[in-house]
């Protein structure tokens, strides 16, 4: 027995000896990958005929209009936040709170996911011309927009974790005397916090999209209206900028994300 166990830890070992290993490789071939999309970038924007190259700037002209436009590039990402951060803030809690107490009650199934499943396919962006009309300001009807972009994804999937906690889970609470709320709070929420993440990640996503398909409609500052601003005058080299460091904030966002996943979903899933 001793041997056997000792055999299976030195194995557990070697795993995780791989794993760093196997991560560094990927690491290697993103780096390379990033490296290949750079010289394709270079090479076709120096192969252009040279009338034509002002639509197709080359990454030296592109990163170096990055670097001169980052004063207005943070002016337009805290502009960008002031409504991105309420909206998915309210999202991530409206559609976890709804989502649990849907997963959890057989009867508000019944009334609220068949209006779900018509409303939820439904994209945001049909809504945005009425939204801008009917509420009073700008950013008001985009905090909307986005609100409502980031909130199907977190609904959905914290009602799907919920509705696939173990009945062995759920006929313990009883035994313990749970109620109903107790057992939404201590049982079925962090059991279904996985997949209430998966579902603030792609509802992150969607906020970042909707974000700037809002900005593009009427705003006078962002992200979004920065790229449109640039692209109406033909700035091809400072759109271009505007949208690669629009990537990179949404990059780190999701990245952020994740990293609070790790801290807080700690057990294995």
């Amino acid at each position: 027995m001793p041997a056997v166990l000792e055999q299976e830890t030195n194995s557990g070992r070697g795993r995780s000896a791989k794993r760093p290993m196997s991560r560094f490789i990927l690491s290697l071939y993103g780096v390379s990958l990033f490296i290949a999309v750079l010289a394709v970038w270079a090479t076709v924007a120096w192969l252009l005929p040279t009338k034509h190259r002002y639509l197709f700037p080359s990454p030296w002209l592109t990163f170096s209009t990055l670097y001169e436009s980052m004063p207005e590039l943070l002016v337009s990402t805290a502009s960008s936040f002031l409504i991105l951060a309420p909206a998915y803030a309210g999202a991530v809690i409206l559609g976890t709170v709804w989502g649990v107490l849907v997963g959890g009650s057989e009867r508000l199934r019944l009334i609220f996911i068949p209006f779900a499943r018509v409303v939820a396919p439904v994209p945001p962006t049909v809504y945005i011309p009425y939204a801008i009309a009917l509420l009073p300001t700008f950013r008001s009807s985009a905090i909307f927009i986005v609100l409502l972009a980031a909130f199907w994804p977190v609904f959905i999937n914290a009602s799907a974790g919920t509705l696939a906690v173990p009945e062995q889970h759920r006929d313990n609470a009883r035994a313990l005397g749970f109620t109903h709320f107790e057992y939404l709070r201590r049982v079925a929420f962090p059991a279904a916090l996985p997949f209430i993440f998966n579902g603030m990640h792609v509802g992150l996503g969607m906020a970042f999209i909707m974000l700037t398909v809002a900005e593009l409609f009427g705003s006078t500052s962002g992200l979004g209206r920065f790229v449109q601003y640039y692209a109406d005058y033909a700035d091809f080299p400072r759109m271009l900028a505007g949208i690669l460091y629009t990537g990179l904030i949404t990059f780190l966002s999701m990245t952020g994300l994740g990293l609070l996943e790790k801290k807080i979903i700690f057990w294995p899933h």
